[in-house]
């Protein structure tokens, strides 16, 4: 059974290789990348995988050899030891010089996305003048737009449920906000996460390159109808996203008797 055991545990990083290795041919990768920044979330996560990846086999061969090794029948007695404090502290080191690494890695990518100093201020859109305010509630998504005066939180602001729909191209600032629990606004394609907290306005910005429909979902366990808790941001050129504000402002402010053709 000893070379069995063996096989088995060299099995596990093998299989773990291969399967980072032909993840993206199958299909169980990433979705492609739409936003500005979403190259560079992307290095950094390549970063860090390939340190856990190198570390996890490094650690997984080192088992399956001490299997091998202290696995014999032997007959000597056996030896007690209270440890290797160079050893000790090599492994204590070694991971906080590569958290340290990280942390400073990241920190460029980090301010441009998060901190609001950084925030785009030569488009439409700024931390002042949001395009939208984003509001997650058990368990839904409704984005509000400000109406003609520009100003949100005023009786023209129009409101739209499930779907953020924002201009290709431009710089997107929008504020996010909860009505009761934490949520998390999460695109996948724009490598986009930020919790949305009761009690809070967090302002956040994003720049989708490519028209299209993407997957707005929530990202924490927000109470039973978690899962259905699914809506779309959808990324339409300037002229389309006219035409559609436009429309939604006809509805809106529509009380259902205007004469249609």
């Amino acid at each position: 059974m000893r070379p069995v055991f063996i096989l088995l545990l060299l099995l596990v990083p093998i299989l773990g290789v291969y399967t980072f290795a032909t993840a993206a041919e199958h299909g169980w990768w990433f979705p492609p990348n739409v936003a500005t920044f979403g190259g560079d979330i992307d290095r950094l996560f390549y970063l860090i995988l390939w340190m856990v990846g190198i570390t996890f086999v490094i650690t997984e061969l080192t088992l399956v050899w001490f299997v091998y090794h202290y696995s014999r029948q032997r007959q000597e007695k056996a030896a007690f030891t209270h440890g290797n404090h160079k050893l000790e502290l090599l492994w204590t080191a070694v991971p906080a010089v590569l958290l340290l690494f990280i942390a400073f890695a990241q920190m460029d990518t980090w301010a441009k996305i998060k901190f609001e100093r950084t925030f785009p201020e030569e488009g439409r859109y700024s931390r002042e003048n949001p395009i939208a305010e984003v509001v997650a509630s058990q368990f839904d998504w409704r984005v509000r737009y400000p109406g003609r005066d520009g100003t949100l939180g005023t009786v023209d602001d129009l409101e739209n449920p499930f779907e953020f729909v924002v201009p290709m191209g431009e710089d997107v600032v929008f504020n996010l906000r909860s009505r009761d629990v934490i949520h998390s606004f999460f695109v996948p394609e724009f490598r986009l996460k930020q919790d949305a907290l009761p009690g809070h306005t967090i302002p956040m910005w994003f720049n989708a390159m490519q028209a299209g429909t993407y997957d707005l979902v929530c990202a924490e366990l927000c109470g039973w109808g978690h899962y259905k808790m699914a809506g779309r941001v959808r990324v339409l050129p300037r002229v389309d996203f006219e035409a559609w504000l436009a429309a939604l402002e006809q509805d809106w402010f529509s009380n259902g008797t205007e004469e249609t053709e």
